[in-house]
């Protein structure tokens, strides 16, 4: 009897409990944070693009010829002179590079828009200029000594500086219209190397179409 009397006890309690609903909550300010950290790298590009990246790229580009014979000989040794190599493990040698090119084709309606060069001469393209605006690569981070690895919280944020980066090149370009085959052009920008036998891929920071 005394059993019978403590369940019934139970239930009388249970059931004059008022309804609870268990509400599951987000952590406070998670997407805030995130957008101030994007916003944090969108300024560091633009505030360093103009400032510090393109005086970098201008006094240290080497023409595109003196490059390759550079890197043939030893591309550890050219990178440790003339260029930066990006973090991590096995990563490429990036340089500042300049030079002028016969344009062999190009595809300027993708908003991958390049072009392929023929910078030595002998009638085949040699070389691929990125004109973006997409821009595929790290390179224009990668070149500069001042954006390193340590500083960012994680690879994410530095892959969003390189995005950032790339993002402001592209606008600097004055291409004419129509197509630029057989047309000669100048340009400078930057591209990564991990051995000799890499082609060229220049992400480009300036062009500009000689007459």
């Amino acid at each position: 009897m005394r059993s019978m009397h403590v369940t019934a006890g139970l239930v009388l309690i249970l059931v004059s409990l008022p309804a609870c609903k268990i509400i599951k909550t987000e952590p406070a300010g998670a997407n805030g944070t995130q957008a101030v950290a994007v916003d944090r790298i969108t300024q560091l590009a633009t505030d360093t693009f103009a400032a510090r990246l393109l005086p970098l790229i201008d006094a240290t580009a080497l023409d595109i010829a003196d490059l390759r014979k550079a890197t043939a000989t030893d591309i550890d040794a050219a990178g440790a002179i003339h260029g930066n190599r990006g973090a991590g493990q096995g990563a490429a040698w990036n340089f500042a590079v300049k030079g002028e090119g016969r344009v062999v084709s190009a595809n300027l309606t993708s908003r991958a828009r390049k072009a392929e060069l023929d910078t030595d001469g002998d009638g085949s393209a040699d070389m691929t200029l990125l004109l973006g605006p997409v821009i595929a690569g790290t390179t224009l981070r990668d070149v500069a000594p001042f954006y390193e690895f340590g500083a960012f919280k994680d690879q994410i944020e530095f892959a969003r500086l390189a995005r950032a980066l790339n993002d402001l090149a592209s606008p600097r370009l004055v291409l004419p219209e129509g197509d630029l085959s057989g047309k000669r052009l100048a340009f400078k920008g930057t591209l990564a190397l991990k051995s000799a036998a890499d082609r060229m891929v220049v992400t480009a920071v300036s062009v500009e179409v000689l007459p």
